[in-house]
């Protein structure tokens, strides 16, 4: 199946493609890699999921915080690349956590986004390399903040 079919089987909303706030882009592709800035968890209605993950939020609402970084980038994906189905596999994630200082369980909170991109490219595909760190402060007080790098069906 597809990666959009998938997305439309799935019944997911994605957020609207987020837009460069500094200098930098949102994508850039080099050949057959696509490397992917860092997203945080945008929201359908533009909002972000904001809070220090092990403070004020729990490891269930980080995992949902990651999961909407997953979807806000499968939104850049789709805005840069025309479809989903241009994206062979994924090869690497970076989760960066808004941390308390004595929160430890970053990997599950990030599992919310690996699980996603398994969901849309399956177990083999949508599971890659894969960081996940604490950080003493995110921009706007963001949740998460996940950068990645997908391989490409056909080159850039």
């Amino acid at each position: 199946m597809s990666a959009e079919a998938r997305l439309a089987e799935l019944q997911l909303e994605l957020p609207p493609a987020p837009k460069a706030v500094g200098i930098y882009k949102p994508l850039v592709v080099v050949r057959e890699i696509a490397w992917v800035s860092g997203h945080g968890p945008l929201r359908a209605d533009k909002t972000l999921i904001t809070g220090v993950v092990g403070r004020d939020l729990s490891v269930g609402e980080g995992r949902v915080a990651s999961r909407q970084a997953g979807l806000a980038i499968l939104a850049t994906l789709r805005a840069q690349l025309g479809s989903l189905d241009a994206v062979r596999r994924v090869v690497k994630i970076f989760g960066m956590v808004n941390s308390a200082p004595d929160f430890y369980d970053q990997p599950k909170v990030i599992d919310g986004c690996s699980e996603l991109f398994a969901q849309i490219w399956g177990a083999e595909n949508g599971v890659g390399a894969r960081s996940a760190v604490g950080m003493a402060a995110l921009p706007a007080n963001i949740a998460v903040e996940i950068e990645a790098v997908f391989e490409l069906s056909h080159p850039g």
